[in-house]
């Protein structure tokens, strides 16, 4: 029999039972019933206390955490709403805070660290080197005289900025280039109001003024002032040579640049397919010639301006409008089946329905036309740019706000879609999609003058971000970018060597809105989840061509802002970095008319921003 000792010592020896007692799992705080019977024995209480205090901890931490949240969703959703910021889809306080501050300027790293670029020495150019005029009214011939130049005649004025190369993009909305325009030459002296500045009074503010620091340093800025789009007439004659050379004395007297010069397709090939006259255009650019000044042509695809009596000034070319009297499917149509004809439809990009040409083909050959009769200018570098018209207008966009069709401002619009070429494409792209079914545009998406939240495709909640819904959308979008892509592929061709520009049109009312409504109709599928301008630009950047975007210069006052929802700042600040990102080049355009130094200095300061601690690269003068 084995003692006491002896068994202690065969236990001490066992290694089995020395894990068991290692082994031994820890005690588990008691729970439910459990917890309850613990309270009760003797000293558990400080145990008790001290547990309830961790579980108050942990609910005040899961609250905290909540409102957290919540605080960030919402924060998310009016950058979304009103901005379009760059945020992920589960962004947190430090991509607001990260989105916020490389809004202002700053350099966020992806590690956190945040800083802002310091301003490189720019070498001081004297602001007489470059005078700016932004003036869209008649001016009196005192104020002419004192200036040493006229405006009479004068259509818009092209103003094309040149950053330092080597130099960084900014994240301020400024421009390579602006367009400012003469819309309203017929009026009288006495529209000038109390606040309109004279000509040589807006000249000596900038120049010497108290502003005159604010510019010092910042790049030069070529003139080039657009002439008046009926200066050759219907039968292609130059008008009034004498009053050209006249208005051209004066635009040389301001130092500009050159001019811009609008060549119609109506005008030009008229009456017979590809027999083109450029009579008219041969002396204009004689005359440009004689005065040394560059030029830049546009090749109009469009009709231009309506008379007193309802009849287009600039119509398409006869051939054409009588092809449109037996196929109407060749323009652009809407819901209720009305036709526009300010421009081709881009469904008939690649259809034959243009005496056995597609639309492609017809716009080639205009261009290349162009081209081989004006091969020495090309040569001698007098035609420094060409601008190719891809809609309405001349801009790359469905024509969606035609007030022939009755449209006014702010209202949003209706798709153009509806002739049986695009009709084609939509359901060929609803099938490939395997969803036939979709092959319609969508039909509670109001009319020209709704506005978002009174339809059922653009309120808040919308069709438009349904399945059906972006899938219309994208494939409205699409037919637009491929019409750009197929058209520049051809010009990039036919005008090697010379600078493109195409215009971008301006769509800001209804912006502040989730759906962007305006945009989407005149084919930007830019809503606020989703960058609308990005694919646009891709294309562009593969073809090298200088982006023109409309800017107003002007502020709308805080009714008309709320009443349509307009936010003008905000969609030029996503438009110009979303193509400064892509390495294109910007111009600009002015389309209204500005009658104060406060207007005048809104398109300076937007050229020239200040305090702006980067430059836009720019290879070269535009």
């Amino acid at each position: 029999m084995k003692t006491g000792n002896e068994i202690g010592a065969i236990q001490h020896l066992d290694p089995t039972h020395h894990q068991q007692q290692q082994q031994q799992p820890p005690s588990r705080r008691p729970r439910g019933f459990a917890a309850s019977a613990a309270i009760h024995a003797p000293g558990s209480t400080s145990a008790c206390v001290k547990g309830k205090k961790r579980e108050r901890e942990k609910e005040r931490t899961k609250l905290r955490e909540r409102h957290r949240r919540a605080v960030t969703s919402r924060m998310l959703a009016g950058l979304r709403q009103y901005g379009n910021f760059p945020l992920p889809a589960r962004a947190d306080m430090n991509d607001v805070l990260a989105a916020l501050a490389r809004q202002a300027g700053w350099t966020v790293e992806a590690d956190g660290t945040t800083y802002r670029h310091t301003a490189l020495p720019n070498p001081v150019v004297q602001m007489e080197a470059y005078p700016v005029w932004s003036i869209d009214s008649p001016v009196s011939a005192t104020s002419l005289g004192k200036a040493s130049c006229s405006l009479d005649g004068l259509h818009s004025l092209q103003v094309t900025l040149r950053g330092h190369e080597g130099t960084n993009l900014s994240p301020v909305a400024s421009f390579d280039s602006a367009v400012i325009s003469e819309r309203d030459t017929g009026r009288s002296i006495d529209t000038y109001t109390s606040n309109s500045l004279e000509a040589d009074q807006l000249l000596h503010s900038t120049r010497f003024g108290e502003d005159q620091s604010d510019f010092a340093g910042t790049p030069y800025i070529p003139v080039y002032i657009a002439l008046a789009p009926d200066i050759i007439n219907n039968l292609g004659q130059l008008i009034d040579p004498d009053g050209i050379r006249q208005e051209l004395s004066h635009i040389k007297s301001l130092n500009a640049d050159g001019v811009v010069v609008l060549c119609w397709w109506g005008i030009v090939e008229n009456w017979i397919p590809q027999k083109y006259e450029w009579m008219g255009y041969k002396l204009l650019f004689n005359i440009i010639r004689e005065f040394k000044l560059k030029l830049q042509v546009v090749m109009a695809f469009h009709d231009y301006g309506i008379d007193d009596s309802g009849n287009v000034l600039i119509p398409l070319p006869q051939w054409v409008l009588d092809i449109g009297r037996e196929n109407p499917d060749i323009f652009f149509t809407d819901r209720k089946g009305e036709r526009n004809m300010e421009c081709l439809t881009l469904g008939i990009d690649k259809e034959r329905a243009l005496n056995k040409r597609t639309g492609i083909e017809v716009y080639y050959d205009f261009m290349r036309n162009f081209r081989t009769e004006f091969d020495d200018l090309f040569s001698e570098g007098i035609v420094y740019a060409v601008e190719i018209g891809l809609g309405a207008s001349g801009e790359l966009k469905y024509p969606a706000f035609s007030e022939r069709s009755g449209w006014r401002y702010p209202g949003i619009g209706e798709f153009q879609c509806y002739d049986k070429y695009l009709q084609q494409s939509l359901k060929l792209a609803a099938k490939l999609r395997g969803h036939p079914f979709w092959a319609k545009a969508p039909d509670n998406c109001g009319h020209y003058n709704s506005k978002p939240f009174e339809t059922g495709f653009f309120h808040e909640r919308g069709d438009y971000d349904s399945y059906y819904g972006r899938f219309f959308l994208q494939w409205y979008t699409q037919c637009l970018i491929d019409h750009a892509d197929n058209i520049l592929s051809l010009a990039s061709l036919i005008f090697e060597g010379t600078h493109l520009v195409i215009k971008i049109p301006a769509i800001f009312w209804w912006y502040k809105t989730v759906s962007h409504a305006a945009e989407l109709t005149a084919g930007y599928y830019n809503p606020t989840n989703k960058d609308g301008y990005s694919p646009l630009f891709e294309v562009l950047n593969k073809h090298g061509v200088t982006v023109k975007f409309a800017h107003s210069g002007l502020l709308l006052t805080s009714q008309e802002s709320d009443e349509a929802l307009a936010d003008p700042e905000s969609l030029s600040w996503q438009v110009l970095n979303s193509a400064w990102e892509r390495g294109l080049t910007v111009a600009g355009e002015n389309p209204i008319g500005l009658y104060d130094k406060e207007g005048y200095m809104r398109v300076v300061e937007t050229a020239k921003p200040r305090n702006d601690p980067d430059r836009h690269r720019r290879n070269e003068q535009m």
